[in-house]
């Protein structure tokens, strides 16, 4: 059975590029464009094997979905990873604190992307 990743981004572009370089992989994806869009589905009874987000979106950005994800019943040990051109070293330890399992800058090749997914999800 194939793992399922959530993508979170308010860019309609990267999602089709990272939804594209996941499928190819094997993966199953569903997507949302912001965090407020993520919440309502992973709410609403979606349980992806892993969730990546970007950090700078205009409705619920990434650290506050990381925040929110990580105190849903069920998910406290989902893996997070962000994918974002932030590189703020603040930003970056919030996002680890808050939990996030890891943190990737944009753009990110697809095989790169490919090889930390599986590094994330035994198995996969």
């Amino acid at each position: 059975m194939s793992k399922t990743i959530m993508i979170v981004d308010d860019s309609p572009t990267m999602i089709m590029s990272i939804k594209s370089n996941l499928e190819s992989g094997g993966f199953h994806v569903m997507t949302a464009d912001d965090g407020v869009t993520a919440m309502t589905a992973l709410r609403g009874g979606a349980k992806p094997d892993l969730i990546i987000t970007d950090i700078n979106m205009a409705t619920m950005g990434g650290l506050e979905l990381i925040r929110e994800v990580k105190a849903l019943p069920g998910f406290r040990f989902t893996p997070i990873l962000t994918l974002t051109t932030e590189s703020d070293i603040a930003k970056r330890a919030e996002a680890k604190q808050l939990g996030a399992t890891g943190w990737l800058v944009k753009p990110v090749l697809g095989g790169e992307l490919l090889k930390v997914v599986k590094q994330v999800l035994p198995g996969a």
